[in-house]
């Protein structure tokens, strides 16, 4: 009996038609219909609808079809699958044997179909991702020399433009600064590239790039963090340029004219690239990776260097985000009584008791203190480190400050009469030479080499010593919140301030100390370099004098005898001198007649032996200060203060209490001893107890025969007008009376006189002229009512012709060898 064939189904969505059932017979066995034929096409009648289906569908997948379908070839493996998998279940069920030979070929001839279109797949798969890999490695250095020609642009071309501006702009040099850095690197990017003989399409070259890249990498993060570092000052200075529409205008238009092919209106559309250039490695690396196959030779190299980029970017960010911190805390601000308390607030005072409270219970004990003992051993070198930088400047500055005085005093320019003096001679032309040649050249290195550094090294003290001060700060807001379980965003931030603070102390307080005691050691070797080259330019300047010397041709030991002894009486002179000023200086000032009631005053009240005279001006600082006038008299009250401060005196000043310094007091002596002789005419009782109280230590009349002794009479011999309150004006010819030779401070060039009508003041010494007489009253009798007498006294004034025959008298000629008489010119009458 003969099964009638069932129709099969179509394969969904191909649109294809089964074969004819002779083209499903084995290789081999008869086209025609036999009866291994007619079992072939029997219906089992075990087997359901569906196993039938996916057995028809399987004699489907043995078509030959030329599909790049990749979605109907994965359905037809899953159909497959199907169809093997009822196949396995009905193996019991009775088949023809040449039916499942013909399946077992359909399915390897399948499987090596499968085969070639995958293998054809990754084919194109690996040549599509090998011209992406060229691609992004070419766009990688296109963009490269690209934005190195436009930082070119903007360094060179426009910068120089930029300069010629007039007036110069203010700021310009910072804006450009560390962008050479980022263009030499760059640069050395791009040699190293250069030099392969490789094209970017040779895998070698992708080898080549990732170890340039890897070995440049520490430089490109050392110049781009400090670039980007400084990115915030260029933006500032751009902003300040805009401000003024006509310098913003001609900025911009040098710009369009020095870069025409780029479309730049600003001088950031250049400077902010080194910014995005950095962040573009990382992109550009990973792109290459992505279409790189892991078998590449290069591979581990790539992807070493695209981690690389991404780690330098994370520590530039880091180092920018110090470096912000860092400026925002370092900086030192001068800020008036009225704008701390203008910034007064809620916030701030909170923040500040917080501290505060902090504070004491770390003084209490309440709360355990936080200690960092490496940051601890910093900062007491640091201080210790900025006390010796401090004290050197300050030696330093002394040390020039009394070269100056030196170079400024020029004994050699004065004339001693000593010309015919060898040593003396010797002596000028060493010191003309010290004071025009080699001192002022040692000045200026010292300046240059070692002043200069120093005044920039303590400046840069102020930084450190400021972020120090801060953290403490931070760290009392960091102790209070550490023991929260949840912060708030605030919070956040003042803990990240105090970490960033702190790792950024840890980190570079000791690269600061080790620069900074290095310069301070470099300093003094210069300075001992300095003096090293100075003994030897005056030794050489004194051996050509050597010889010229009295003690040139002393032994040694003899040599050495001489220096001592002449050091020896050069000290004795000059302790001499020293106490001679101290005794001038210790001396009571003249008292006016307002002094003379305050002294008695404070004689009654306090007594004699606590009075003391300022000798000084002294201007009050602080509460409870007096300030008085160099001379004054005050009695001493307290020799402290109200804190126990032996330096500040309390002191009655007739009436008002205050201190004052202590060194500004000397005690009070009230001379009694009669004024000192003098070679010009006795003072009266009257005026000698008026100048009681000045520094005179002796008076003496000077009292002479009358048997035809001169005496001497002071005349005026030049016209003279005062000029101020404390001087007098008299006429050529006008008698006067000397009561000091001197000035107060010593000048023998100015005398106190005393003119007609008890008018008393200075004149220049120099105008007046001693002139002897005798007690007849020469040239002429005495007037009425002044007759001689033992003492001699001042006669009337004489006119110039009484001047002039008292000059001509013999008299007076006798003298002229004896006493200092100035000879008066016709002219000066």
């Amino acid at each position: 009996m003969q099964v009638s064939r069932i129709a099969q189904p179509a394969v969904p969505g191909l649109g294809l038609t089964p074969r004819d059932s002779s083209e499903l017979s084995p290789p081999g066995g008869g086209g025609g219909g036999g009866e291994d034929d007619q079992f072939s096409q029997e219906r089992d009648p075990f087997r359901d609808e569906g196993e039938d289906e996916d057995e028809d569908i399987g004699a489907y997948l043995g078509l030959d079809l030329d599909l790049d379908l990749s979605g109907s070839v994965k359905e037809l493996g899953a159909r497959l699958s199907d169809a093997r998998f009822s196949v396995e279940e009905t193996a019991d069920s009775p088949r023809t044997p040449g039916v499942g030979e013909e399946e077992e070929e359909e399915e390897q001839r399948r499987s090596a179909e499968e085969r070639r279109r995958g293998e054809e797949e990754e084919a194109i798969a690996r040549e599509r991702a090998a011209q992406r890999q060229m691609l992004a490695i070419e766009e990688l250095v296109h963009t490269e020399k690209n934005y190195l020609r436009l930082l070119q642009v903007a360094s060179v071309t426009i910068r120089n433009n930029l300069q010629k501006i007039q007036p110069p702009l203010v700021g310009l040099s910072s804006m450009f600064l560390h962008l050479e850095e980022v263009m030499e690197v760059s640069g050395r990017l791009l040699s190293l590239l250069d030099q392969t003989l490789v094209k970017p399409g040779d895998p070698q070259y992708l080898q080549t790039l990732c170890d340039s890249f890897l070995s440049l990498s520490s430089d490109i993060e050392e110049s781009y963090r400090e670039f980007l570092s400084n990115y915030t000052q260029v933006t500032t200075m751009e902003n300040v340029y805009k401000q003024k529409e006509a310098l913003w205008s001609e900025i911009v238009r040098i710009i369009k004219t020095s870069a025409p092919e780029v479309n730049a209106t600003s001088l950031s559309f250049f400077l902010v690239m080194p910014v995005q250039r950095i962040a573009r490695y990382p992109l550009l690396l990973q792109t290459i990776m992505k279409h790189t196959q892991q078998g590449h030779p290069a591979y581990a190299r790539l992807e070493e260097a695209a981690h690389t980029a991404v780690a330098l970017n994370c520590r530039i960010n880091e180092y920018k985000r110090f470096r912000e911190v860092s400026d925002k805390y370092k900086k030192t601000e001068t800020l008036s009584i009225k704008d701390k308390i203008n910034r007064l607030n809620t916030h701030s005072i909170a923040k500040k008791t917080a501290r505060l409270s902090q504070v004491i219970k770390h003084e209490t004990g309440m709360v355990t203190k936080l200690v960092d003992e490496e940051f601890d051993a910093l900062e007491m070198f640091f201080y210790v480190l900025e006390k010796g930088i401090l004290e050197l400047h300050a030696n330093v500055e002394a040390y020039l400050h009394h070269l100056q005085e030196f170079l400024a005093c020029r004994p050699e320019e004065r004339d001693l009469d000593l010309d015919g003096d060898k040593p003396a001679i010797c002596y000028k032309e060493i010191q003309t030479a010290l004071r025009q040649w080699i001192l002022p050249t040692f000045e200026k290195r010292m300046k240059t080499l070692i002043y200069k550094p120093l005044c920039s090294l303590r400046d840069l003290l102020a930084g450190p010593r400021n972020l120090i001060r801060k953290r403490l700060d931070k760290l009392l807001d960091y102790e209070v919140i550490e023991a929260r379980s949840s912060l708030s965003y605030e919070e956040q931030a003042v803990a990240s301030t105090y970490r960033t603070i702190n790792t950024l102390l840890l980190t570079e307080l000791p690269q600061f100390n080790g620069l900074a005691l290095g310069l301070m050691w470099s300093v003094l070797g210069t300075f001992s370099s300095l003096h090293m080259d100075l003994t030897s330019e005056m030794e050489q300047l004194f051996q050509g004098f050597a010889h010229q010397l009295p003690h040139s041709s002393l032994e040694p030991g003899a040599f050495w005898e001489w220096v001592e002894r002449a050091v020896l009486e050069g000290a004795r002179n000059l302790e001499s001198v020293c106490c001679n000023v101290e005794d001038t200086l210790s001396t009571p000032i003249p008292l006016s007649p307002s002094s003379q009631r305050r002294l008695t005053l404070l004689t009654v009240k306090h007594g004699s032996e606590k009075i003391f005279q300022v000798r000084g001006a002294v201007v009050g600082s602080r509460d409870l200060d007096l300030s008085l006038a160099r001379g004054e008299l005050v009695a001493l009250v307290s020799q402290t203060d109200s804190r126990g401060d032996k330096k500040r005196w309390l002191v009655d000043a007739g009436g008002t209490r205050g201190y004052i310094p202590s060194s500004k007091l000397i005690r009070y002596h009230q001379a009694v001893e009669d004024p000192p002789p003098s070679p010009h005419l006795a003072l009266p009782e009257d005026v000698a107890e008026k100048r009681r109280h000045s520094y005179s230590p002796e008076t003496r009349t000077l009292t002479l025969p009358a048997m035809g002794r001169p005496c001497f009479q002071v005349f005026v011999s030049y016209d003279f007008m005062a000029r101020g309150a404390r001087e007098v004006s008299v006429r050529a010819g006008e008698a006067v009376r000397v009561l000091e030779a001197r000035d107060k401070g010593g000048n023998a060039q100015w005398s106190l006189v005393e003119a007609s009508l008890g008018r008393r003041g200075y004149v220049p010494s120099n105008y007046l002229v001693t002139v002897p007489t005798t007690p007849t009253g020469l040239p002429g009798k005495a007037p009425v009512g002044h007759e001689p007498t033992n003492t001699c006294r001042l006669q009337r004034p004489l006119s110039l012709l009484a001047l002039e025959r008292t000059m001509a008298a013999p008299e007076v000629s006798e003298l002229n060898g004896k006493w200092p008489v100035k000879k008066i010119r016709q002219s000066d009458w």
